[in-house]
């Protein structure tokens, strides 16, 4: 039994040369038979191809099917990058859309402010708003422009349609835009075409309503609203919005300036006004100058002895 293993390896080396041989012989055979040119030779091959060929497509078809398969797993590999490649493009694409769009809708409100007709003697410089420096009470912006560049307290400012409000705080580089729609913004106004008088009083609404109407019977939804120039402080004809009706039956003003989107607002330099350097000045009254009191001498002697005598007793 120990000496099986040594004869199946003994038995195993002449099996395989004959294998190899033989292998090789058939090799040769074919090879020379390609080779030998005649025509039983050629009847031959072509006789050995039609028997062999159907089993060699039978054959190939696996290593066909995994070769298409390599070649869809390139193309998917392909189209997937594709597919990558696109999808960065469509991003940068939209981002470049996006930003054309902003430069369309800043485009838009300079050739607005461009094209707003004021009064030839109003003279004007446009600053962007840098923040929104508001709050709950007390609704403003900021611009980059102070008075470096000239502002002064009070003026207008306007965006590219209507009026925004007016300077309250200047600094050396920026300065304070107090809005109509603040709580503490008072706007004295006129309503075309009645020529109704009347105060724009903020409250931190859209639509600030008008207060002091002189007769709200003849003003009609729709009417337009301009700043009256009373005070001073505003300049007249500047376009403020709309009449509209609420719901609870007050006449408010839908605004034409886009507040909610304020990029560029225009400060129109007003005339110089005498600034207030004292609340007495303000507040208190002159003193009332009479004429002086007269003499005895204007009086005469009778009067003069009367007088005296009514001053003796009253002591």
């Amino acid at each position: 039994m120990a000496r099986k293993p040594n004869r199946d390896i003994e038995l195993a080396g002449p099996f395989r040369l004959i294998i190899v041989g033989a292998t090789v012989l058939m090799l040769l055979a074919l090879f020379v038979l390609w080779r030998v040119q005649g025509p039983r030779a050629e009847t031959f091959r072509a006789n050995i191809t039609d028997r062999i060929a159907p089993a060699l497509q039978w054959a190939s078809a696996p290593i066909t099917w995994a070769a298409n398969v390599a070649g869809d797993f390139q193309s998917y590999a392909r189209l997937y990058e594709q597919n990558q490649q696109l999808r960065e493009e469509l991003r940068q694409m939209k981002a470049w859309k996006e930003a054309a769009l902003q430069l369309e809708q800043q485009n838009a409100r300079l050739l607005d402010l461009n094209n707003v007709r004021l009064d030839p003697k109003l003279t004007f410089l446009t600053g962007v708003v840098l923040a929104d420096s508001g709050s709950p009470f007390r609704q403003s912006v900021l611009i980059n422009a102070g008075a470096r560049d000239g502002i002064r307290d009070g003026w207008a400012t306007m965006d590219g349609i209507g009026l925004v409000g007016r300077i309250a705080g200047v600094g050396e580089q920026t300065a304070r835009v107090l809005l109509l729609t603040a709580t503490n913004s008072r706007v004295p106004v006129t309503i075309q075409p009645s020529g109704q008088r009347a105060i724009l009083s903020g409250d931190n609404s859209a639509l600030p309503p008008l207060d002091f109407v002189e007769d709200p019977s003849v003003i009609a939804a729709g009417d337009m609203v301009v700043s009256s120039g009373d005070g001073g402080i505003f300049p007249a004809g500047l376009v403020v919005g709309k009449v509209v009706l609420t719901e609870d039956k007050r006449l408010r003003v839908r605004l034409e300036a886009q507040m909610a989107r304020l990029e560029f607002l225009r400060v129109l330099r007003s005339h110089e006004l005498d600034p207030i350097t004292g609340t007495g000045g303000l507040l208190a009254l002159p003193p009332i100058q009479g004429p002086p009191a007269p003499t005895a001498a204007d009086l005469g002697p009778a009067t003069a002895v009367k007088a005296e005598g009514e001053e003796g007793a009253s002591q």
